[in-house]
């Protein structure tokens, strides 16, 4: 899954674009792909991390690829800086100091378990992606959470907070999905 370097900064580039397109027109920079490599023109499911001095300032993804990847990170990293309800809409004097990262994701893979300690011994930390679902609740974290909950354990009970879900909450109809990301960032 690899992209080469070339179009890793492309994509840098795009998701820059589009926030400052978004400062000016209030939305996306509409994306032809037809100007972009044949990776970047193929259907692909991103998050794109906004930063500033380290801190969080906005992310906002996809978990299922819909659109061609160079879309996917254009609209991701519009919404990520003014759609992100964690946040108010990005300012302009922000723009100026923002870190961009993006995540690029392999397909969820269903987590075959017994139990929830069964599941604790199969996820990868560091490596893993997770997506938490039941019924209406549902919630993702991407890899890059293992650095600040390292402990599996802590790890499902904050992502199943995320979900909107109790932290001890168990259920046989809990499903959990797992996916690998490739992440770069500037």
């Amino acid at each position: 899954m690899m992209l080469p370097e070339k179009d890793r900064q492309t994509l840098l580039e795009v998701a820059r674009e589009s926030i400052g397109y978004g400062l000016q027109y209030r939305r996306a920079l509409p994306v032809d792909v037809s100007g972009y490599s044949s990776p970047l023109q193929q259907p692909g499911a991103s998050f794109v991390t906004l930063k500033i001095k380290g801190e969080l300032r906005g992310c906002i993804g996809t978990l299922t690829a819909h659109q061609a990847l160079v879309q996917d990170v254009a609209g991701n990293a519009f919404n990520a800086a003014f759609r992100d309800p964690r946040f108010p809409g990005l300012s302009a004097d922000e723009f100026t100091r923002l870190e961009v990262h993006i995540s690029v994701l392999a397909p969820p893979q269903p987590v075959q378990f017994v139990d929830e300690q069964d599941l604790l011994r199969q996820i990868q930390p560091h490596v893993d992606g997770l997506v938490l679902s039941d019924g209406a609740y549902r919630g993702t974290f991407l890899p890059s959470v293992w650095e600040s909950l390292q402990d599996r354990q802590e790890f499902l009970r904050h992502l199943k907070v995320k979900a909107g879900l109790p932290p001890d909450y168990w259920s046989p109809s809990l499903r959990v999905e797992r996916y690998c990301v490739e992440e770069f960032g500037e």
